[in-house]
């Protein structure tokens, strides 16, 4: 019974089950308005009928509560992290009576790199930089993660709020998406860089100041229709070359395209690399990873004047300042690039799995993939499984999609990372994309074929390469109620 707000009058339901033979459920609808002294007046009686079958070899699947519905464990700060792992917050967190939980990796999401313990090898170990990659001896058990921002992400601003650091550089590439580590030409990955105006402007001409590795063959194309950076509700329009667009024999350094005659208006263009220099950045030769891909320091949108000149875009100043999304980023990093503040950082390993919260069962664990290492990952699995601790399934990169990385790239990465997880050990459950909170699937610009489902290139992306039985699963989040406007 409940008052519906009108006058004294109340509408009450009733609802009326009758169970029949072979499981036939028939519901019936009783509704009567009682008013002010007047009697309502007879509904007409609306039924459903709804057939269960409960024949054993009839059941399409099933799941197990207990072990189906869990909840999450994500970033905190160091204060927050002392105070959800106390015995008094344990002990009511359990007293929910949740499932298996799962371990969230909001530092990937924030475009940075985490060190799953501070005991490990830096690849240049002079200078503590390059790429780390963390011990499995079992030493003092890890109790707070911390997150490193990376240098070279440089100039982009894709993803959910990167996290900021001291020693931003220049814009480059991973390196594990080129053919020294994919096997592949590099014309199968090719790397991007989509500029942003925030609003149409007239484009004819760019300025590029190059670093080391840089493109030696790229297109400039625009964009031509709505949003050209929506994966969610999927990007509709198309890119197109410009006139002069297509670069072939290029050299580094500080370049000035002329890209057509008469000025084009639009909001996004993209810098489509296919060919790189394959010269080292300035960590040196000792790596490879410092010698492939490919790497900007900044990029300038315009046109040409009557001289010839180039002239940057003007933008007032209340509009938006021009953005810079990414394909992929470099994860090399420094020790000096840490976030020690103690406003940002994920529960240590040991603390998760002996504190009581994983319920005594099979915990989801990330690994990071986007902005990390394989070898990393592999040892990231063998510190814990040296522990003892139990793993129920390994999520591969924290959403991709929010970072607009292609499938072709993220299936890449997939491989690469499987194949050392599965070398350490084979019985490893791994799956993703780890989806950034949809309820269908991302669609994407158009690949030669014109396929623009994220998913499905993906998975024949891995099946062509033979690695389909790599995915045990896949994972993505969902939120039924639209974010920050829920009332309880």
């Amino acid at each position: 019974m409940r008052d519906s707000g009108i006058g004294s009058s109340r509408t009450a339901m009733r609802i009326g089950i009758l169970r029949a033979p072979a499981f036939t459920i028939i519901a019936i609808l009783l509704l009567e308005v009682v008013g002010s002294g007047q009697q309502a007046q007879p509904a007409a009686l609306p039924s459903a009928t709804v057939r269960v079958d409960v024949t054993p070899n009839h059941i399409i699947n099933s799941f197990d509560p207990d072990s189906a519905l869990g909840s999450s464990i994500d970033v905190l700060s160091h204060r927050d992290i002392d105070y959800v792992y106390s015995p008094h917050i344990i002990q009511e967190a359990l007293s929910a009576g949740w499932g298996p939980i799962t371990y969230r990796n909001n530092t990937e999401l924030r475009m940075a790199a985490w060190h799953w313990t501070e005991n490990g090898t830096w690849s240049d170990a002079a200078h503590r930089s390059g790429y780390f990659i963390g011990s499995t001896e079992l030493k003092e058990p890890t109790r707070y993660i911390l997150a490193y921002a990376l240098p070279h992400r440089g100039f982009a601003t894709s993803g959910d709020r990167p996290l900021g650091g001291p020693n931003l550089t220049y814009w480059k590439s991973n390196p594990y998406l080129t053919s020294k580590f994919t096997g592949e030409s590099d014309a199968l990955h090719p790397q991007w860089v989509v500029v942003d105006l925030k609003s149409e402007k007239p484009v004819n001409a760019l300025r590029i100041a190059w670093a080391s590795p840089y493109a030696t063959t790229y297109r400039v194309e625009y964009w031509v229709g709505a949003d050209a950076l929506d994966f969610d509700f999927g990007p509709k329009g198309e890119w197109k070359p410009f006139s002069s667009g297509a670069v072939k024999n290029a050299v580094g350094g500080l370049v000035t395209l002329k890209l057509s005659d008469a000025p084009v208006s639009t909001r996004f263009l993209r810098i489509l690399m296919t060919d790189s220099s394959n010269t080292c950045d300035e960590h040196g030769s000792e790596d490879v990873r410092n010698c492939v891909g490919y790497a900007i320091h900044q990029i300038e949108v315009g046109t040409t004047n009557a001289s010839g000149n180039f002239v940057e875009v003007a933008k007032p100043a209340t509009e938006p300042l021009t953005t810079y999304c990414v394909s992929s980023i470099d994860p090399w990093h420094s020790a000096e690039d840490v976030d020690d503040s103690g406003f940002y950082q994920h529960s240590g390993f040991d603390l998760f799995f002996t504190s009581g919260l994983t319920n005594n069962l099979p915990a989801m664990i990330p690994v990071t993939m986007l902005y990390g290492t394989p070898d990393d990952a592999a040892a990231q699995i063998a510190y814990i499984e040296k522990r003892g601790y139990r793993i129920g399934y390994i999520e591969m990169g924290e959403e991709p999609d929010g970072k607009h990385a292609l499938p072709e790239d993220y299936g890449a990465l997939y491989i690469q990372w499987a194949t050392a997880l599965h070398k350490m050990d084979p019985n490893l459950k791994l799956g993703g994309p780890i989806f950034e909170g949809v309820n269908e699937d991302i669609h994407v610009w158009p690949d030669a074929q014109g396929r623009t489902s994220w998913m499905g290139r993906f998975v024949d992306y891995l099946k062509t390469h033979g690695h389909l039985s790599d995915l045990a699963f896949v994972s993505f989040e969902h939120y039924p109620f639209e974010p920050c406007t829920i009332t309880w």
